[in-house]
């Protein structure tokens, strides 16, 4: 799932970072490598912090808790400016950018790939993209159990669907899972496994991000 992320950063990274005179060629791999390390450290820090319901409502309302999709509801979103704020930071401390050349990096290619990424996990005919498999992937969970949701159901896509349809009672459209406890064992699992990369000493998430750049 999070090599479609990847390929979200890179493609909107050709012409904010790549074409960007004010980003040094020798780093255009690192800097979209650090720009998908930012979104999916930011989501897997939220869902670990029980912040899952927050995920969802920014998915399902494009960034905008009144429901208008597009860059300008993203921007009004804690989350992605969060994201938007560390990645800035990044930019000017380890790349020496000015800050307005990092503020300028960072407001284009943050909410475009997040907008990206929500339009296709909204998309019915995508099945590649689902709020299962993007989750499953940032818990740690893998390719195993984003297969295994297929066979028993998609209770967080079945959310999703169901906000995006205007309804919310608790539970994913009669599936019999319960917002709460999805919450709760995604928390868990998220929690599991940032203190595993902390136990190992590094993160092998971003060694796979920079990895797929150098592909």
């Amino acid at each position: 799932m999070l090599d479609q992320l990847f390929n979200i950063v890179k493609q909107f990274g050709q012409d904010s970072v790549v074409n960007n005179p004010e980003v040094p060629n020798e780093y255009n791999k690192e800097v979209m490598a650090d720009a998908t390390g930012t979104i999916t450290s930011g989501f897997q820090n939220i869902i670990a912090g029980g912040g899952l319901q927050n995920i969802l409502d920014l998915f399902k309302g494009g960034g905008n808790s009144g429901g208008n999709s597009g860059i300008g509801g993203l921007l009004k979103n804690p989350i992605v400016t969060m994201m938007i704020g560390y990645f800035i930071s990044k930019l000017v401390s380890k790349y020496k950018m000015s800050p307005s050349a990092a503020s300028n990096v960072a407001n284009k290619l943050i909410p475009n790939s997040i907008t990206n990424l929500i339009q296709q996990t909204n998309d019915p005919n995508n099945e590649n993209v689902t709020m299962d498999r993007l989750v499953n992937s940032l818990v740690g969970k893998g390719e195993q159990a984003e297969q295994s949701t297929g066979n028993g159901g998609s209770p967080l896509q079945d959310i999703l669907d169901q906000f995006t349809g205007g309804g919310n009672d608790g539970s994913a459209g009669g599936s019999g899972f319960n917002i709460q406890d999805l919450i709760g064992s995604f928390t868990k699992k998220a929690q599991n496994n940032l203190q595993g990369k902390q136990k190992d000493g590094g993160d092998g998430l971003m060694d796979m991000i920079k990895g797929f750049f150098s592909n």
